[in-house]
């Protein structure tokens, strides 16, 4: 079994994490878990301003900070994953990696927003939802 575990830093992200390694210590085939932070590009100004490194930097720490707590969880767990920081349009880019990885599952934070405030703010579990061909699994 493959499991995308996709976090962003947040507690919802966090209990997808700690869904995962209990789920996973539970199976008596070990899953293979791909651990992915998806950051949104800077806008090309501010990129520009920062530079090539700065900007690397930049995505860097956001990537750290955003899998530290994920990592430990499965850690804790004794699960074994990779990780991935990538750039780009967060839904499109998870859709995109479990295809890819041909995962069983994607598993993924939600904040608990109504529909109508994810119509404003843009819900990424809801564009996830939307278009995968692969299951998701959503932890709140």
């Amino acid at each position: 079994m493959r499991i995308l575990l996709a976090v962003d830093g947040s507690q919802p992200g966090n209990r997808a994490a700690r869904f995962v390694a209990k789920l996973a210590s539970g199976l008596v085939d070990r899953p293979r878990v791909t651990l992915l932070y998806v950051d949104e590009p800077l806008l090309r100004s501010v990129a520009m301003e920062l530079g090539v490194q700065g900007t690397a930097r930049y995505h860097d720490e956001n990537g750290r900070y955003a899998l530290r707590v994920a990592k430990a969880a499965l850690k804790r767990a004794e699960v074994d994953f990779e990780e991935q920081m990538l750039i780009g349009n967060p839904a499109e880019t998870i859709v995109k990696v479990a295809r890819a990885s041909r995962s069983n599952l994607v598993v993924m934070g939600s904040h608990g927003r109504s529909a109508f405030q994810s119509v404003f703010l843009g819900s990424v579990t809801i564009k996830v939802l939307t278009h995968s061909e692969t299951p998701v699994t959503i932890v709140r």
